[in-house]
């Protein structure tokens, strides 16, 4: 049996500033035991989260619970396996939940929150209540009125589009669990599209990811979040024309000493 051969000190330190596999030794020509049974257990935890049930009930009973108005939709995808499989079912509302939504219509919004599943329902489950409720704060900081939360079973990010549309939205936020990576499978994104309509693609959209535990906070993401929201109201535009640059009012924000 061969003696594991270690890092050097070098990679030892590139590993303190980075979750990413870097640095973990061989012994002979294969990984050492620890480092691939970290690797299996990552990769598990990461196929247990894309599988993991969405908890829609607590996340309805959460948001009213902040005083929101809060409905719940369906994509066509009827199942776990249809959504993974089709992804445009995902994209689409099912028949009864596009009706249901048409007789809100009628009291257009300024924004629309939608927290989907997307790829990691464990992410949404744990984190999108806690976001919503820091998000709801900077909202109102900004002046911006926040009256539909919609939670979308079965949801791809283009799902938004069309609840935005049909709610007469001028700008739809979409809460989505992010495809899990082996050193974060419960990672929440935020998309934003300013005149959501179906058949709009991804250069129209801004994203904010990774709020998670050892990503963004709740707080960041949000500041983030309601800065993007409204820039994106007041230029009329989201996607590539619209640049990131809230690090710049955050630090212009803090107080001097």
């Amino acid at each position: 049996m061969k003696t594991p051969v270690p890092p050097s000190r070098s990679l030892e330190a590139l590993r303190e500033l980075t979750p990413a596999r870097v640095g973990l030794g061989r012994s002979g020509a294969s990984l050492p035991t620890a480092a691939l049974l970290a690797f299996t257990l990552d990769h598990a935890r990461a196929r247990d989260a894309v599988h993991t049930a969405f908890d829609a009930p607590h996340l309805v009973a959460g948001l009213a619970g902040l005083g929101l108005q809060v409905g719940e939709v369906s994509s066509q995808a009827r199942n776990r396996r249809d959504y993974l499989r089709r992804p445009d079912l995902g994209r689409m509302l099912d028949a009864d939940s596009r009706r249901a939504l048409e007789q809100q219509s009628g009291n257009a919004s300024e924004i629309v929150i939608v927290i989907g599943d997307g790829l990691s329902p464990a992410a949404v489950n744990v984190h999108a209540i806690e976001l919503v409720r820091h998000l709801a704060l900077r909202l109102t900081e900004a002046g911006i009125s926040l009256c539909h939360v919609v939670v979308a079973s079965g949801a791809r990010v283009a799902l938004g589009d069309e609840i935005g549309a049909v709610l007469g939205a001028r700008m739809v936020v979409m809460l989505i669990g992010e495809r899990p990576g082996l050193s974060a499978p419960d990672s929440l994104g935020a998309y934003l599209t300013f005149a959501p309509r179906i058949g709009l693609t991804d250069e129209k959209r801004n994203c904010v990811s990774n709020v998670h535990g050892a990503g963004l906070s709740y707080d960041e993401a949000a500041f983030k979040i309601a800065w993007l929201v409204r820039e994106g109201i007041a230029r009329q535009i989201t996607g590539v024309a619209l640049k990131d640059e809230s690090g710049a009012a955050l630090i212009a924000a803090r107080p001097v000493d």
